[in-house]
């Protein structure tokens, strides 16, 4: 991680969970982080809990949904910190419905967020880069093991509209770096795909557990991973040598049956 100290990274979905995490521990690594959110507030204590630490954590509001959000946060990116290094494509969203059912306004969302703002902010990284002549710098994706196929219990949970959206992120790595190799680029792109990780996503995107579960009792009753561990699977993935891209990296908890 040494050859990223002082240099700039955007952590989308950074108010909480994975985001807030990853953000916390580039910080700790002497990163520049612009961690985007939504709920600013929150990111803006995690600033708070951070102070000592060698690098800097600026947070940013903006809906990265929003096609205006996104190109101004990378404007101020660009005017404040000359451009983006390293971008982390974390914020999501899994609102609850069904393909026979709808609500379509739950689609719409989904495909928004997890598909769209995905894309833009790479789009305006990968140009952020270009223009500096950056060539080795590194997008991640936070996808899910809901990414490579639909996991058994996708329909009870009503997520599987979330799970084609994640599929797409799967294919949109392959797709740009496929891209850059045509244009001879360096810059590497990773897909994160985790297991079940205790997160707010559950809560946050209002899904009804089978058996009226809360999200604890959930959680509780098989294995599952934590903020910290996706974090120290994106860490590594950055401290790879310049030579070697991982493409893909699956973290799931030991024992998890699907």
């Amino acid at each position: 991680m040494q050859r990223w100290q002082g240099r700039v990274a955007v952590v989308t979905g950074a108010s909480a969970g994975i985001g807030a995490e990853i953000a916390k521990d580039l910080v700790k690594h002497g990163m520049k982080v612009v961690g985007i959110a939504r709920r600013v507030e929150r990111v803006e204590e995690l600033k708070k809990e951070l102070k000592g630490a060698s690098g800097t954590l600026y947070p940013l509001q903006a809906d990265v949904s929003k096609e205006e959000d996104v190109a101004t946060a990378f404007k101020w990116v660009k005017d404040n910190l000359k451009g983006v290094d390293v971008l982390i494509n974390n914020a999501g969203v899994a609102s609850c419905s069904s393909l026979s059912e709808g609500p379509v306004k739950n689609w719409r969302t989904i495909m928004e967020l997890n598909v769209l703002g995905l894309s833009m902010c790479t789009k305006e990284a990968i140009q952020s880069m270009k223009e500096r002549g950056v060539d080795d710098g590194h997008i991640i994706h936070i996808n899910s093991i809901s990414g490579h196929g639909v996991p058994h219990n996708s329909e009870d949970l009503g997520i599987i509209f979330y799970s084609a959206s994640k599929n797409a992120v799967t294919a949109l790595t392959e797709g740009l770096r496929r891209e850059l190799v045509l244009n001879k680029s360096r810059i590497k792109v990773t897909s994160l795909s985790p297991g079940t990780v205790r997160t707010e996503i559950i809560e946050a995107s209002g899904i009804k557990i089978k058996g009226g579960l809360t999200p604890k009792q959930m959680y509780d009753q098989g294995p599952s991973l934590e903020c910290e561990d996706i974090s120290q699977g994106v860490l590594y993935v950055l401290g790879t040598p310049q030579h070697v891209q991982i493409h893909e990296l699956t973290i799931k908890p030991v024992g998890e049956p699907f």
